[in-house]
């Protein structure tokens, strides 16, 4: 292949055609966006002071009563991410740049797994890494309003591994992904008079991107070391149904999903969907909440 632009531009619009082949193949199957909301950032960082404001309406008797919320500082930076293939020139001269397609669609492949690849290892950190509220997001004493509530559940000693009840029900979720910048396309770097190509005899492509995740509403996720059983089961729930807004108001949590490791996803699909137990008697929190088995949470 004689080395001008418009063959260069040929090599280019393949490698990312596959590209975007190969992060379509996984994007339309990413698990993060059913734990997490996506904001999108306009600057280095974002601030989220409306996370201390879970509240609901009350009765306009008299004058507005106007909420102070005490978290103001709760801030998210992006961070940089990045990916590059190089491709020997003499690869494109000798017409062999076609084998390089794979690696292409690999590397969107990569991009579309990199959103998971930061919301479940914060998930799996939750005990030990710091929500709004300036507790751990899982934790048993989140103050509101005059006491405090618990979203961790823990025995003294032996802990199982760990399983997790959400609501998914609303717009809010218990996991922020921040997007500043996506990695839509290649970027290329493939002119003769490029120093990579001119001094190493290396085209270069890649892409980048902008994001970060922390941790949205505790209210909405409840952490479990506990076996994964009927009684556990209940427990959580029950202890997530009980949270209260800061006026003492309920706050309509429902749990929705029980959120698993490949490892539980026998238990947890016979707790939500068998009639009975491995005893014979019923199962009374059948249908309570769907399994949502994730590849992500493995030890």
């Amino acid at each position: 292949m004689i080395i001008n632009q418009q063959n260069l531009d040929i090599v280019f619009n393949a490698f990312n055609a596959a590209y975007l082949d190969g992060f379509g193949s996984l994007q339309a199957a990413s698990e993060y966006e059913m734990l997490s909301m996506v904001v999108e950032s306009t600057t280095y960082e974002e601030t989220y002071p409306w996370l201390d404001d879970i509240t609901g309406m009350r009765e306009w008797l008299g004058d507005r009563v106007a909420e102070n919320l005490s978290i103001s500082d709760f801030r998210i930076a992006n961070r940089d991410f990045e990916k590059t293939i190089e491709v020997d020139r003499n690869h494109i001269e000798d017409d062999r740049y076609g084998t390089f397609s794979r690696r292409f669609a690999l590397m969107g492949q990569a991009v579309a797994r990199h959103p998971n690849e930061l919301v479940f290892p914060l998930l799996k950190a939750g005990h030990e890494t710091e929500c709004y509220d300036g507790q751990f997001f899982f934790d048993t004493d989140h103050p509101v309003g005059g006491g405090t509530y618990s979203n961790s559940l823990a025995p003294q000693s032996s802990p199982q591994t760990p399983w997790y009840l959400m609501d998914l029900s609303t717009m809010f979720k218990p996991i922020i992904f921040q997007r500043r910048k996506a990695a839509d396309n290649l970027i290329r770097f493939d002119q003769p008079t490029d120093k990579n190509v001119f001094e190493r005899r290396r085209f270069v492509y890649g892409v980048d991107c902008r994001d970060n995740v922390g941790f949205g509403f505790w209210q909405l996720a409840c952490r479990s070391t506990y076996p994964l059983d009927q009684d556990n089961f209940a427990a959580a729930y029950k202890q997530m149904e009980e949270i209260k807004g800061t006026g003492g108001q309920p706050l309509g949590i429902m749990p929705t999903h029980l959120v698993v490791p490949t490892s539980l996803r026998k238990e947890a699909t016979a707790l939500m969907e068998n009639e009975r137990d491995t005893n014979g008697a019923t199962n009374t929190v059948k249908g309570w909440a769907t399994p949502f088995v994730s590849r992500w949470l493995a030890a």
